[in-house]
C-alpha cells in the first residue's frame, strides 16, 4: 500500500519561513520536503497539507483533524498549540486535554501519527512565562506520544536550532535552514533515507551589549507589538489563505507542476 502523508497544523507545518513563490501560499516547508523524499522511496506516495498559519488548536481540530482522518492517511503529522501558548490568558491544562483528544482521534485511523515538541525558544527575559508554558506543553506532548504509540520528533532537544540562522527575524518561525534541518530529522525518525543537504552555518556570531539591546528593541517594535495588536484585533496573519495541498497530490509527478495546475 502506497504512503498517504497528511500534514495538519499551523505555520510550523504550512512552511512559513521557507519562502518560495513557486509553491502555494508562497512557502515550501519541512512537510513538502519530507513528502518529496518519501516519493523518491515510493513514486506512488500521496501528500496532503491542510496546515494554515496563525491557527489555534481549536481551529485545527475543527477544520483539519476530521478532514485528515477522512482521507485514510497512512502517516499523519500533527503540530498545534503553539499559537495558544502565545495567548495572554489560557487554561493550558484544558488546551492539552483537547490536544490529546485530537491525537487519539488521529491514532484511531490506524495511521502512524507524528508529533513534535516545540523548540525551547529564549525569546526575551520579559517573556519567560511563555517559555515555562512551552516546557509544560512539551512534557505533556511526550506523555501523549507514549500513550498513543505516536512517533515523536523532539524539536526541543535539537541543539542545532540554537543557531540564529535557523530562525526568521521574528524568532518564532524557522528559516529555510531550519525547515531543511527539521525535514531531515523527520525522515530520520521515519527511518527513511534522504538526499537533503544540510549546510554548515558556521559559528554563532558574537554580539556586543549595545548590539544585543538594539536587536531587542527592533524585535519588540518590528514583531512583538504588531503581533499583539493583531491578536487584540483578532486579525490573524493569513486569514484569507486556503490550505496549500487540500487534495492528494503525487510529489513524484512534480510539486511545482502541481502548484501551477492548482493555480489554474
Amino acid at each position: 500500500m502506497a504512503e498517504r502523508f497528511v500534514a495538519i497544523g499551523d505555520s510550523f507545518t504550512e512552511g512559513v519561513g521557507d519562502w518560495d513563490e513557486r509553491f502555494p501560499n508562497g512557502v515550501r516547508g519541512w512537510a513538502d520536503r519530507v513528502a518529496k523524499q518519501l516519493s523518491k522511496a515510493d513514486p506512488e506516495t500521496e501528500y496532503v497539507n491542510l496546515a494554515l498559519r496563525s491557527r489555534v488548536l481549536d481551529d485545527v481540530i475543527e477544520h483539519q483533524v476530521e478532514a485528515a482522518a477522512a482521507l485514510d492517511p497512512t502517516l499523519v503529522s500533527f503540530f498545534a498549540g503553539g499559537n495558544d501558548i502565545l495567548q495572554i490568558r489560557i487554561d493550558l491544562d484544558d488546551v492539552l486535554a483537547r490536544y490529546e483528544k485530537a491525537v487519539a482521534q488521529l491514532a484511531a485511523t490506524g495511521a502512524r501519527v507524528l508529533l513534535f515538541t516545540s523548540y525551547d525558544l529564549r525569546l526575551s527575559p520579559l517573556l519567560e512565562p511563555l517559555r515555562l508554558r512551552n516546557n509544560q506543553f512539551n512534557r505533556r506532548v511526550r506523555e501523549v506520544a507514549l500513550a498513543h504509540d505516536a512517533l515523536l520528533v523532539d524539536h526541543w532537544a535539537m541543539r542545532a536550532f540554537a543557531h540564529p540562522r535557523m530562525w526568521e527575524p521574528d524568532r518564532l518561525h524557522m528559516s529555510r535552514h531550519g525547515h531543511r534541518y527539521l525535514a531531515a530529522a523527520v525522515l530520520r525518525t521515519l527511518q527513511v533515507d534522504h538526499t537533503i543537504t544540510l549546510r554548515d552555518l558556521g559559528r554563532i556570531p558574537e554580539r556586543t551589549w549595545a548590539e544585543a539591546v538594539t536587536d531587542e528593541i527592533d524585535w519588540w517594535q518590528g514583531w512583538v507589538i504588531p503581533m499583539l495588536g493583531r491578536r487584540w484585533r483578532r486579525t490573524p496573519l493569513g486569514g484569507a489563505l486556503t490550505p496549500k495541498w487540500p487534495e492528494p497530490i503525487k510529489p513524484a509527478s512534480g510539486m511545482k507542476r502541481s502548484a501551477r495546475e492548482q493555480l489554474g
